[in-house]
């Protein structure tokens, strides 16, 4: 097992990998809260990998999420102690309280999707929902069919693909791409559009063509490093 250091959104995170297929795999990677917006690098990386993606079209179909992706936010994917969802929550919301050192009772999210503000309580936890950035079923056709069981599992409880958002707009945007969903909050292309082509790169997954093209507009909404 390797350990391997990374810069993203200029913060330094450590992912877990494993030899997995003869590669190595990352288990999970911490992003920043939702309301930071990615530098001038960070958007000059994103632009160049957008330009290595595969471009293809989606193939084949359905997929079954606990057999092939694992059981939903029951993994402690990075051995903090702490579930994913809840890793997730407390990153993503503000005013958290908890139960202990993990699960997280209450907060306000800034719901970066929509621009809207929603009080989280734990008895109404419905109301908040953890979005996959690149859906799993979208990854499962553009690549994740052929790969082991193991970097499925990583994939999906990868924080870095991980979102708080509200339950409308998560079922919204369904398993949708770039190309059939953007957020309605205009001012999160910048940041949707290099978290999602940074997964994208990081674990191979191909693009189609509308979500290529609406990714380079989403990166064209990116302020200039010189305003």
């Amino acid at each position: 097992m390797a350990v391997v250091r990374r810069v993203w959104w200029g913060a330094a995170v450590v992912g877990v990998a494993l030899a997995l297929g003869g590669c190595a795999q990352p288990v999970t990677e911490q992003a920043p809260p939702p309301g930071k917006q990615p530098g001038a690098g960070e958007v000059a990386q994103a632009s160049t990998e957008l330009g290595h993606l595969a471009v293809a079209p989606a193939r084949g179909s359905g997929y079954e999420r606990t057999a092939d992706f694992g059981p939903a936010w029951v993994l402690d994917a990075d051995h903090n102690g702490c579930r994913q969802r809840d890793d997730a929550l407390r990153r993503d919301l503000t005013g958290v309280r908890t139960s202990g050192r993990c699960i997280v009772l209450a907060g306000t999210l800034d719901d970066p999707y929509t621009g809207t503000t929603v009080r989280f309580a734990k008895a109404d936890a419905a109301k908040v929902q953890i979005d996959h950035v690149y859906p799993l079923s979208l990854a499962w056709r553009h690549g994740a069919a052929g790969w082991p069981q193991q970097r499925r599992v990583a994939f999906a409880n990868d924080l870095a693909n991980l979102l708080a958002t509200t339950a409308a707009a998560n079922n919204r945007k369904s398993d949708h791409g770039p190309g059939e969903w953007l957020p309605p909050n205009h001012g999160f292309w910048c940041a949707y559009a290099v978290r999602y082509v940074s997964v994208a790169a990081r674990y191979g997954l191909s693009v189609s063509a509308a979500d290529r093209t609406a990714l380079d507009t989403a990166l064209r909404t990116c302020p200039s490093p010189h305003a």
